[in-house]
C-alpha cells in the first residue's frame, strides 16, 4: 500500500493513495494519544479474501472517504459510492501554512466529466482535520457524502445538532437470515431520535450505541431547515473520549448513520465486524445515485439530494477527537 503521511503539532494522518481513504488519525489530547477512526481489520491483512466483485473502498476501508455518488452507483458505471472512494489519487504536494500544513491530492479519474481534488489541513493544537473537495465541470447531478466511521470497544452515546426526522431505508440492510441481520423498521421514519421504530415492533434510541447486538442498520437524519452549523458528536464509553464532525447542512443537509456491530456474517464481514458507528454527512437520497438526481422521499420534504454539476463545487467537512479528563492513558 502507499500511504501520504501528513502531521501538525499535535495530530497526524495518512492518505491511502490507492483510494483516497484517511487510513489513520491521532490525536494528542490531555497527554494521551486518541485514534478516533476506525479501520477494517483485512485491510492490512495481506492475506485477506474478498469475494468476487467487492469493490477497493470496501477492501480498503478505513478512517473517512469522500463519496461520489454516495451509496449505488447505478448511472456512471462506477463501484459503490463513486470513483473518489475506490480509485488512485495523485498528491499534488503539501506546504507549510502559519500555524500548520496542509496537502492536496488530485483524484486520477474524473466524475460524471468532473476532475475532483482533496485539499487537507491540520493545525498546530488543533485536534481537526479540515477537508475540503473540489468538483471542477463535469455535467449532470451528483449526490456526495463522507463516510466518517468510528469504533467503539464497549459503546457510547450520541448527540447531534438539531434534525427534522429519522428515517430508514426502504429495505433492510440484510434480509437474508443466512447472510445477517437487520433489526430496524424498513421503512419507517420518526420526528424523535430517541424512539425509531424496530422490526420487532419496539422502538430503538439512536442517541445510544450500539442499540441491539448482531446486527447492520442504516438510518438517515435529516436536518433542520436553516440551522448555521451541523454536528455529530460520540462519547465513546471504554475510550473515554469525544469524536465530532461538523459541517454546513446547507451543502451536506443529512447525517446518514451505518451501524455495523457484527450484522454480516459472510467476508470479509464474518461476523467480526463490531462496534463500527458511519457519521455520514452528505446530500444525498441512500437508494443510490438515481434516486438522488430525481424527486424522492427527501426532496419531497424539501431536502437537496444532489448537486449540479458544470460549475466550482466546495464541499467541507471537520473532523476530530477530544480526550475526556481522566480518561485512560493508551
Amino acid at each position: 500500500m502507499s500511504f501520504f503521511p501528513l502531521s501538525a503539532d499535535g495530530i497526524s494522518v495518512s492518505v491511502d493513495l490507492q483510494t483516497g481513504h484517511l487510513a489513520h488519525l491521532k490525536v494528542e489530547s490531555f497527554g494521551r494519544l486518541l485514534r478516533p477512526l476506525h479501520r477494517a481489520a483485512w485491510a492490512d491483512d495481506p492475506l485477506a479474501r474478498f469475494p468476487e466483485g467487492m469493490p477497493p473502498n470496501v477492501r480498503h476501508l478505513s478512517g473517512d472517504f469522500f463519496c461520489a455518488p454516495f451509496g449505488r452507483s447505478d448511472v456512471d458505471g462506477s463501484p459503490s459510492h463513486g470513483w473518489p472512494a475506490n480509485s488512485e489519487w495523485e498528491p499534488l504536494g503539501q506546504g507549510g501554512i502559519p500555524g500548520g500544513v496542509t496537502a492536496s491530492f488530485r483524484l486520477l479519474r474524473q466524475v460524471m466529466g468532473a476532475t475532483v481534488e482533496k485539499t487537507l489541513t491540520l493545525m498546530d493544537g488543533h485536534p481537526f482535520v479540515y477537508q475540503e473537495h473540489v468538483l471542477c465541470g463535469g455535467t449532470g447531478r451528483i449526490s456526495a457524502a463522507h463516510h466518517t466511521m468510528v469504533h467503539m470497544q464497549d459503546g457510547g452515546r450520541l448527540s447531534f445538532s438539531p434534525k427534522q426526522f429519522a428515517r430508514t431505508l426502504d429495505a433492510p440492510l440484510e434480509s437474508d437470515p443466512a447472510r445477517g441481520r437487520s433489526v430496524f423498521a424498513y421503512p419507517a421514519q420518526t420526528d424523535d431520535i430517541h424512539a425509531l421504530p424496530m422490526a420487532d415492533g419496539g422502538t430503538g434510541d439512536l442517541t445510544t450505541f450500539p442499540v441491539a447486538e448482531r446486527h447492520e442498520d442504516f438510518a438517515l437524519l435529516a436536518d433542520t431547515s436553516g440551522a448555521a452549523l451541523g454536528w455529530a458528536c460520540v462519547s465513546r464509553r471504554a475510550e473515554q473520549d469525544l469524536v465530532f464532525t461538523l459541517k454546513d447542512p446547507a451543502v451536506l443537509p443529512v447525517t446518514m448513520l451505518w451501524h455495523s456491530n457484527g450484522g454480516r456474517d459472510y467476508a470479509p464481514w464474518s461476523g467480526a465486524h463490531k462496534g463500527v458507528l458511519g457519521i455520514e454527512d452528505g446530500r444525498a437520497d441512500p437508494g443510490g445515485h438515481a434516486a438522488s438526481m430525481g424527486e424522492n422521499a427527501l426532496t419531497a420534504a424539501g431536502i437537496v439530494t444532489a448537486f449540479d454539476l458544470g460549475g466550482t463545487l466546495f464541499i467541507r467537512q471537520v473532523t476530530g477527537a477530544a480526550a475526556l479528563p481522566g480518561g485512560p492513558h493508551v
